[in-house]
């Protein structure tokens, strides 16, 4: 019994120390990206490509995932206050629902299924038919031509998708729940702008967005630059942004949420 649970606890040290290690390794990548990031803005145009890569491609799972999501934020938000006879505030529910949280960890995660495994991809393919390595044998630096506008456009692309994902959202609820269901249009809007602080509500939902993408862009370039230069390996990169980008957006969100609303 002692042998066993010694061989459980080596076994969550072992997967604490990877988990650890792989973090350290996304932080270090993440600096040398940063130092490197001249590029990116001396020459825009390569971060300004990257952005319609990574946000106008994404426009339609974004903007179609947020009406839905407001639908059913109103159809469901009206249900509930209709018992304790706050119908007219489902515009508040729904408002603050996507603004807060909704908005930018939906978004995010999308995101993440989209750009970031194709970002990843990419960079994957490049290294597995030695386009860097034909890029450092000219003396070009991969990280600053390559991955930096990458990186770079996909955190700059995340907040703005937020944004439209919430403002569709609302779309959605403002459909349901006035449209189809006949709730007042003027309580609707009225009590959803007396609700939303610009600065506690939408201000933060920027930081966490802005925060979601600056996480999703370095574990995508991250995995995309490590995986191993074979089929297989570009594969196992692209599902491991995925997964790892995911976890990192919701552990993320848990402590942003804590920091930002505690009051």
């Amino acid at each position: 019994m002692l042998e066993g649970l010694l061989g459980s606890l080596r076994q969550v040290g072992a997967m604490t120390l990877e988990i650890a290690e792989g973090i350290g390794a996304v932080l270090v990548f993440l600096v040398l990206t940063l130092r490197h990031s001249a590029t990116s803005f001396r020459r825009f145009s390569l971060t300004i490509r990257e952005m319609f890569y990574s946000g106008v491609m994404s426009l339609i799972i974004i903007l179609v995932s947020g009406l839905f999501v407001g639908m059913v934020l109103g159809l469901q938000g009206y249900e509930t206050l209709q018992t304790y006879g706050s119908a007219e505030s489902v515009g508040t529910l729904v408002a603050l629902s996507l603004t807060r949280e909704l908005g930018p960890v939906v978004s995010a995660l999308l995101f993440a299924s989209r750009a970031g495994s194709a970002i990843t991809a990419e960079i994957g393919l490049m290294k597995a038919t030695e386009q860097l390595s034909a890029m450092e044998m000219m003396a070009i630096n991969p990280i600053a031509r390559v991955i930096g506008p990458r990186f770079w456009g996909g955190f700059l692309a995340m907040p703005l998708l937020s944004a439209m994902f919430t403002a569709m959202g609302v779309l959605g609820g403002y459909v349901i729940a006035v449209i189809v269901i006949g709730v007042d249009s003027g309580a609707f809007w009225s009590q959803m702008q007396g609700a939303v602080d610009v600065m506690h509500d939408v201000v933060n939902s920027m930081i966490k967005s802005a925060v979601f993408g600056l996480a999703v862009s370095a574990i995508a370039t991250y995995q995309g630059y490590a995986a191993a230069p074979t089929a297989e390996g570009v594969s196992g990169a692209t599902t491991r942004t995925v997964v790892s980008s995911s976890l990192a957006i919701l552990a993320l969100d848990l402590v942003l949420t804590a920091i930002m609303f505690k009051g």
